[in-house]
Formats: structure tokens, sequence, C-alpha cells
């Protein structure tokens, strides 16, 4: 080999090795990207709570948005990919704050869905979650890392350690907590290992919670709970950053209640029912909670699988499980209707109203959809569920909209980069066939998600895993 043919040889290695390189898993669903963007004659819901503004157009650089503008003021630079959103809506991608990585394959038992769950958590426009309690936290902790270095497509985490509970545990994947010291271990290992937000469940003690709390906060992490054992006001006087379901899970109303001891959901269930929906000891108890500034999630998509006369999940939805958990949902689905009215069907609208009112009265509500119970709740579908169910409880559009993005965005800290379509944000955007304003339900026509400027085909990923969830 002469020296010319050497020195051939050496430059042609860089262009070898590029060619040999594997595409990027993720850039399949790749429905467009640029440098710069602009979506132009776009209807904006931006997340703010305010007016729904029409013939705007988006300008996006660098995977963040430039500038918000009506179409006649926008100067759109030469070189930018445009895009003509005329007859579609945009809001900001949702943020929600009750999701999981498992769904249920039977009574008491979850399953792990880290192949499916986050592209369709993507696909159903979700661009920031939190995983509200974990049963196998290394892969969520793995998932996220994949995430970010571009081997799959899903959502911004924040991973929450696994459950921390007391003594009792509905699954078996849970560790069983005997005293505080344990508890503040527990926070401390998961916290180096990598979680960002930790979440009580029922039957811890007030020591316990307590010492989740101090644990966390100083490392200036957050808490949530799912309550039975505390009541929400003792967690809230313990600090507690957040709770789940709404009101549904309080037990300040269980006359005969225990201190440390849950009476059974049943007991609670009946205590809830009882209170009418402008109850002045559930007022209170709102007020009591907006003193200490904690946050409300809503998860009304899994409490209304329990109530008779709700509809069944979209056919889409259904089409994405295997057949023995698609069989087994619309089998307690049709036992649920055939038994009629129940508690859930009475209770169901006054949890609508307890959160409309925590709203309304300047309190923090996020939303989630936990999917969870005996299944339905399916990512790529449960988001725009979740926000169809706030309009139901009378919520506006843009409340709505602002209670799935910019709230969450807020409780999580990150409401200067998410949340909201504004300039100096992320890019991160959900496109709707048709006006939102004029029909509510072009929310079901959501055709792509945007996250940092990268749009993906929310169709595409949803057609992918038709049948899947419940595999992998």
């Amino acid at each position: 080999m002469n020296l010319r043919t050497l020195a051939v040889g050496l430059l042609m290695i860089p262009f070898m090795a590029r060619a040999e390189t594997p595409p990027n898993p993720a850039d399949k669903y790749v429905l467009f990207k640029g440098s710069k963007i602009a979506l132009t004659h776009a209807e904006l819901i931006d997340g703010s709570g305010g007016e729904v503004r029409k013939d705007q157009t988006v300008l996006i650089e660098d995977g963040l948005i430039k500038a918000v503008l009506p179409d006649g003021d926008a100067r759109i630079p030469r070189d930018a990919l445009v895009k003509d959103m005329s007859g579609h809506s945009l809001t900001p991608g949702f943020v929600m704050l009750h999701e999981h990585w498992f769904y249920p394959l039977a009574s008491g038992s979850y399953g792990a869905m880290f192949e499916t769950f986050p592209g369709l958590y993507l696909a159903g426009g979700t661009t920031t979650l939190r995983t509200a309690g974990s049963v196998s936290p290394y892969a969520d902790l793995n998932t996220w890392k994949d995430i970010r270095a571009g081997k799959i497509v899903g959502p911004d985490m924040d991973v929450t350690a696994p459950f921390l509970n007391g003594k009792e545990a509905f699954v078996g994947q849970m560790q069983r907590l005997e005293t505080p010291a344990q508890a503040t271990r527990m926070v401390d290992y998961w916290a180096d290992e990598g979680a960002s937000s930790y979440k009580g469940y029922m039957h811890l003690t007030r020591a316990q919670m307590k010492a989740i709390i101090t644990a966390a906060h100083a490392r200036g992490q957050k808490v949530t709970a799912h309550l039975c054992s505390l009541t929400y006001t003792e967690a809230a006087d313990l600090g507690i950053d957040d709770l789940e379901h709404g009101f549904l899970v309080a037990s300040d109303f269980v006359a005969d209640k225990k201190p440390d001891v849950c009476p059974g959901q049943d007991k609670v269930d009946k205590s809830l029912n009882a209170l009418a929906a402008d109850d002045p000891r559930m007022l209170a108890l709102q007020q009591h909670l907006r003193e200490r500034g904690v946050a409300i999630t809503s998860t009304l998509t899994v409490f209304e699988t329990f109530a008779a006369g709700r509809p069944l999940a979209p056919q889409g939805a259904l089409d994405l499980l295997i057949p023995p958990l698609r069989e087994a949902y619309v089998a307690q689905w049709s036992k649920i209707a055939r038994k009629g009215k129940n508690l859930w069907t009475e209770l169901l609208p006054k949890a609508m109203a307890w959160e409309k009112r925590y709203y309304d009265d300047g309190g923090l509500l996020v939303v989630g959809t936990d999917p969870t119970g005996f299944g339905g709740v399916v990512p790529g579908y449960s988001a725009v569920r979740a926000i169809e169910l706030l309009l139901e409880a009378g919520f506006t559009l843009p409340q709505a909209i602002q209670v799935a993005t910019h709230n969450g965005a807020r409780y999580l800290q990150r409401e200067a980069s998410i949340g909201r379509i504004a300039p100096g944000l992320r890019a991160d955007l959900v496109a709707f066939k048709g006006s939102l304003s004029a029909d509510a339900t072009a929310l079901n026509k959501l055709t792509w998600t945007m996250k940092a400027g990268v749009a993906y085909d929310s169709p595409q990923i949803i057609a992918a895993n038709k049948g899947q969830v419940g595999l992998h």
C-alpha cells in the first residue's frame, strides 16, 4: 500500500463510521422538525387560563418558542419550516401528575409497560409526567435515561420513588415500613438512586409521614400521598405538598376514625357521599389545605370507571390492550352498568364540584389519569379524557387546559420552561384537528405532539402499539 492509498483510506474512515451509525430509534416517529419552525393560522389555548386566541403564529427556534403573534404581525424567517395550522388548535404539552408505568393485569397484580407506555403517553399529548409511585423503580429510572438518550420516545419524567407504605401493602412489590427511621432511610436511598419525588400510601402513621416529609424537604424534593390512615388535615399540618385523588380518599369525615388507622375505603366512601356538594365541613377542609399551600391532584378518570352510567373506554384505547385485558375490562364495565345506579354514580359529581370549588377559591389543582382500577384508563387516550371530565365538572376550556399544563408545571417548579405557549418556553405543543373552542370533541382528534420543537406522529405511535398493552 502506497502513502497515497493510505491517506485516502484514512480520510474515508469518518465517513464510513458516520454511514454505519444506526439511526436513532425515536426518529421513526418524527413527523417534522427544524431549527426554525413557523406554525401559522392556529387557534391557541395557551395554558394561562386566558381567552382562546385565533389566527396566531408560533415561531420556534432551536426547540424554544421565540414568539407568539397574530398572523398579520408575524415576521417569518425565510429559512423557517412553515406549517399551516388552519383548522387546527394548539395547546401546551400536557403535564400530568398521577401516571404510572404499570397497568392492572388482575386483582392486586400490576404489569410493567415500559415499552408501550412511554410512547403512548407522548402520543396522547403528555410531554411531562410524574410517575406518582413505582413498583419497579429501577425500570422507571432507566426508562427516563433512555428517553433522555433518544433511545425511545416519551415524556420528561419526575420519577417518584417506590410507594412508601406502613405495615400493610396492597401488592407484594411494596416495602412494609415499620418505623419512621425506616421511612427516612428509604427516602434517602432512592434520592441517591435518582428519584425526584415521593408518595406516601394508605397505611402510614403520622410519625412515618413526618419522617418522609422531613427527609424529602431536606433534599428540596416534594411529597404527595394517597391517604387513609392519616386525614387530609393531619397530612397538611405535617407539611405535605400534594394530595392525590381529589377529595375522594379523605378520611376526615369518618365518625369513628382512630389515629393512624385506615378505617377502610368503604367507610371513607360512605362518609364522603353523606356530604352535600357545598357542605361547610368540606369547605372548611379546603380552606385549611389552601392555607397550608397543599396542591390537589384530580384523578377523575379512574373513579369514573367505578360509576354506573359512564361511557366505555374509547375503541382506540381498547384496541391497544391484549384481548384478555380488553375482555376483562369490558366484562367488569358491563357488570357495573347492569347493576345500575351505585354509590359512585352519586359521588362522582360531588367530587367534580369539590375540585372545581378548590380551583375557584385559589387552590392549586393539578391532574393525572392513574391507569389502575380494573383497567380502561389507557395512555394515548386517558389525558384527553381527564380534560373532558374537567369540562364536565364546569371548568371552561382554557381553565381545563391550564390545570393540565401550567398548573402541573407550577407544582414541579418548571413554569419558567414548560406549561404554556409563550416566548422563552420550550416548544412543547399538542395539535388537534378542529376548533376546540367551537367543539370540544376535537380533543379526540389529536394529530401530533411536539416536544422541544420535534413533532411526533401520534396516530403512528398508537398504531405501532395496537394490541401490545399487557405484553410489555
